[in-house]
C-alpha cells in the first residue's frame, strides 16, 4: 500500500535546490566546488533592516499579528507600490508571506480549480509548475525564443488561450533568463488578455530591482487588466534577506482575502520580527540598491565576456536579475572517455564532476537546450568558474 499521497508523488524537487545540494556534499568532502546553482544575492542585509529587527526583539514584538501581516506594514508596503511601481493596492489588498513563493501558491490556490489551464511563458522560474500542479492546474507552456529575447509575444499568447484558461503567470526580470518586458511589450500582452474576462495575471516582480536598463513596468498599471493583476514581490533579491522570509503581493480585494484565508490555514502570519524588518527595508529609499545593481550588472558584462572565450555558447544580454540562459547544444553529441552529452542534464552533472562548477539543467525551466548560471558570486568566483568551465568543455570531443 502506497503510504504517500499521489499530490507528493506528482511533485517535483527544485532542481536548483538539488544542485546546491549535491554542491554542498562534495565541499563537504573537501572539493573545491564552486556553486553558480541558487538565486542569491551574496551581500548582507543592511544595517538599518537589522536595526529594526533587533529593536523588535527588545520591544518584546514576538506575538501573533494579522495573517496577512500587521496594519503598519501592509501600510507600508502600499506606500511603496505607489512609490516604486505606480500600483494602487490599498493595505486590504496585501497579504505578506513567508516568501514570495508562498504569494504566489497563495494566489495560484485562490484562483485555480482541478483542470483549470494556466499560462507559463517558457522559460520559467522552476517552481511555478509544481505550483500548479499543486493546485490541480493544467499546465501550458508559451515557448519563447531566443532570437526574441525569451519573451513572449501577444499573437503566441492569443494562440494558447482556450476556454480554460484561468491564469497567466510569469516573471519579469525574469528567473532564468534575466529578460525584462518593456511596457509596450506588457501593453501587447495585455491587449489580448483583455477579451477574456475570466483571464487572470500573476505577474512576479521579485527581481525589480536588478534591472540594468532603468525602471521595472508593472502588468497591474495598464488599465484595460489592472483588477485583474496580483503583484508579487519580495525583500529577498533587493535587500538581501533571503533567510528572513518575507514576500508579499498585492491583488483584487476578493482574491486577498482569500490568500489572508489560506494562509491562516496554512501557515498563519510570518514572523513577527521579520516583518519589522520587512518595514525598514519597503521604507527606505529605493535608490539604496542601486550599488548591488551596478555589481551586479559588471558581472553580467564579466560573464558575458567570458563567455564568448567559450566556442559554441550561445546566450541574449539579459537585462536584469543574475542569471545567464546559454544555448549549449554545441555540445550535445560530443563525448569525455565514452560519455556522451545527450542533453544539458548530462553536461551538467559533466561540469560539476569534472570542472568542479555546479550550474543547473534548463530541463527545469522548460527548455533542456540551455542551462542557467547564476552570477551572484565575486568576479573572482565567476573568472576562476569559467576558466574550468572552458577547459573541461575543451575535453569533449
Amino acid at each position: 500500500m502506497e503510504k504517500l499521497s499521489s499530490r507528493v508523488a506528482h511533485l517535483s524537487e527544485s532542481q536548483t535546490i538539488a544542485m546546491a545540494r549535491r554542491s554542498r556534499e562534495l565541499k563537504e568532502q573537501g572539493i573545491d566546488v564552486i556553486s553558480l546553482s541558487l538565486g542569491e544575492p551574496d551581500f548582507n542585509t543592511p544595517d538599518v533592516v537589522k536595526q529594526a529587527a533587533k529593536k523588535a526583539i527588545d520591544d518584546n514584538f514576538s506575538f501573533y499579528t494579522h495573517v496577512s501581516g500587521y496594519l503598519e506594514l501592509r501600510q507600508a508596503i502600499s506606500r511603496k507600490f505607489k512609490r516604486d511601481n505606480d500600483l494602487d493596492y490599498s493595505a486590504e489588498q496585501i497579504v505578506v508571506s513567508t516568501g514570495a513563493k508562498q504569494s504566489i501558491a497563495n494566489a495560484m490556490l485562490s484562483l485555480v480549480n482541478p483542470g483549470d489551464e494556466v499560462l507559463v511563458p517558457s522559460p520559467y522560474w522552476v517552481s511555478y509548475l509544481d505550483i500548479i500542479r499543486l493546485a490541480e492546474g493544467k499546465i501550458v507552456p508559451v515557448d519563447a525564443s531566443l532570437e526574441n529575447d525569451f519573451k513572449i509575444t501577444g499573437e503566441q499568447l492569443k494562440k494558447a488561450i482556450t476556454p480554460k484558461s484561468r491564469v497567466i503567470i510569469f516573471s519579469s526580470p525574469c528567473n532564468p533568463t534575466g529578460s525584462v518586458y518593456s511596457l509596450k511589450e506588457l501593453e501587447e500582452l495585455a491587449n489580448v488578455i483583455a477579451g477574456y474576462p475570466n483571464l487572470y495575471i500573476i505577474a512576479d516582480e521579485i527581481y525589480e530591482h536588478i534591472n540594468f536598463i532603468g525602471k521595472t513596468p508593472s502588468m497591474g498599471t495598464i488599465a484595460s487588466v489592472k483588477d485583474r493583476v496580483i503583484t508579487i514581490n519580495g525583500l529577498s533579491k533587493a535587500f538581501a534577506m533571503t533567510g528572513w522570509r518575507v514576500g508579499y503581493l498585492g491583488a483584487p480585494t476578493e482574491i486577498a482575502k482569500a490568500c489572508d484565508k489560506i494562509q491562516g490555514q496554512i501557515t498563519s502570519a510570518t514572523c513577527s520580527i521579520a516583518q519589522k524588518a520587512a518595514e525598514a527595508a519597503v521604507n527606505m529609499d529605493p535608490a539604496t540598491t542601486i550599488p548591488m545593481r551596478e555589481s551586479f550588472k559588471k558581472r553580467r558584462d564579466l560573464v558575458i565576456k567570458l563567455m564568448k572565450d567559450i566556442p559554441g555558447l550561445k546566450c541574449n544580454v539579459p537585462d536584469g536579475a543574475f542569471y545567464v540562459f546559454p544555448d549549449v547544444t554545441y555540445y550535445f553529441g560530443k563525448s569525455y572517455e565514452g560519455t556522451l552529452m545527450k542533453n544539458a542534464s548530462d553536461l551538467c552533472a559533466f561540469l560539476l564532476d569534472h570542472a568542479q562548477v555546479a550550474i543547473v539543467p534548463g530541463v527545469a525551466f522548460g527548455n533542456d537546450d540551455h542551462v542557467r548560471i547564476s552570477y551572484a558570486t565575486s568576479e573572482a568566483q565567476l573568472t576562476k568558474a569559467f576558466t574550468r568551465i572552458k577547459e573541461s568543455l575543451s575535453q569533449l570531443k
